[in-house]
């Protein structure tokens, strides 16, 4: 049974958050636990008011949670079965030359 066009748009919502090499990059260094807006900001390698976008894109999305501690915000993982999806969709498109199993997970 197809799941109801609410869940469709809300998981649409959440993959969105995630396309993007940059998001993705902050949600894989999330995996291993929380960090600073500041850490994130090295890490992408852009300015603060770009990550920052990002940040709150996924925030919205349900990905990441945030919290304020004095000056400093730190963003986690908002589930921890991230890492599951994404071993699933490195099934899905393995590095060219490397493919693996035709089946996923």
């Amino acid at each position: 049974m197809p799941a109801s066009k609410t869940t469709s748009t809300r998981r649409a919502a959440v993959i969105k958050a995630l396309a993007h090499p940059s998001r993705l990059l902050i949600a894989e260094a999330l995996m291993d636990g929380e960090m600073c807006v500041c850490d994130l900001k090295d890490l992408v390698g852009a300015d603060l008011s770009t990550v920052s976008k990002h940040l709150s894109l996924m925030r919205d999305a349900g990905v990441l949670n945030s919290e304020k501690r004095g000056l400093n915000i730190y963003y986690s993982l908002a589930c921890a079965c991230l890492g599951d999806f994404l071993r699933c969709v490195d099934q899905l498109a393995p590095a060219k030359g490397k493919c693996t199993s035709k089946g996923c997970c």
